[in-house]
């Protein structure tokens, strides 16, 4: 049987890489070029409004590869998140972070599934925002907020993940695990 990971390495990474990256894009270029294309404000938020609900299945898809590639790796790598000190550590940040992100995202996608409707001409769409009224310019700045938010937290798994492949260095791995067994057999020696 083979020691290497690399589809669920990949899954992890890849998915990662392409939050990360669309989430960045979208807030600089997708809403930069919304602001620049038009004058009005509602305008402005179908060009966005449509632009993130292209993007949406490809996130979704991004998201969920992370989510099993990230799942997997936790599996195969359970010895060294029980093991080798530091790691359980990181990989409790990183679980944090994740979920963080993932509110980030999916309360800024009711927020932008929001706008869009209510901002958009179709009749039907009027009609199903005049169900859950919102204040746009309110809802715009949340938006912003959460749009922000999700490629600084993605960003941040990105940096976790740097820290789990130092980690993982073999001349990481047997320190750590020895001070985690030494600091975990220390209540139990005697002290003269």
């Amino acid at each position: 049987m083979s020691d290497r990971n690399t589809l669920i390495r990949s899954l992890h990474d890849v998915g990662l890489a392409a939050w990360f990256g669309g989430s960045l894009m979208g807030a600089v270029g997708l809403n930069g070029a919304a602001k620049d294309q038009s004058e009005t404000a509602q305008a402005r938020a179908r060009i966005a409004s449509s632009g993130w609900a292209k993007w949406t299945p490809v996130n979704a898809a991004a998201i969920g590869a992370h989510l099993f590639g990230g799942g997997g790796l936790l599996a195969v790598n359970a010895h060294r998140v029980a093991a080798q000190k530091g790691v359980g550590a990181s990989t409790a940040a990183k679980t944090v972070v994740t979920a963080a992100a993932l509110a980030a995202t999916a309360y800024a996608r009711v927020l932008g599934k929001k706008i869009e409707l209510a901002s958009s001409s179709d009749p039907q769409d009027a009609e199903e925002a005049a169900q859950h009224p919102i204040e746009i310019d309110t809802a715009q700045r949340h938006l912003a907020i959460a749009q922000w938010a999700v490629p600084a937290l993605t960003g941040c798994l990105v940096v976790l993940n740097a820290l789990h492949g130092e980690q993982q260095r073999p001349e990481e791995q047997l320190p750590g695990m020895w001070e985690r067994a030494r600091s975990a057999a220390t209540p139990f020696i005697p002290q003269h």
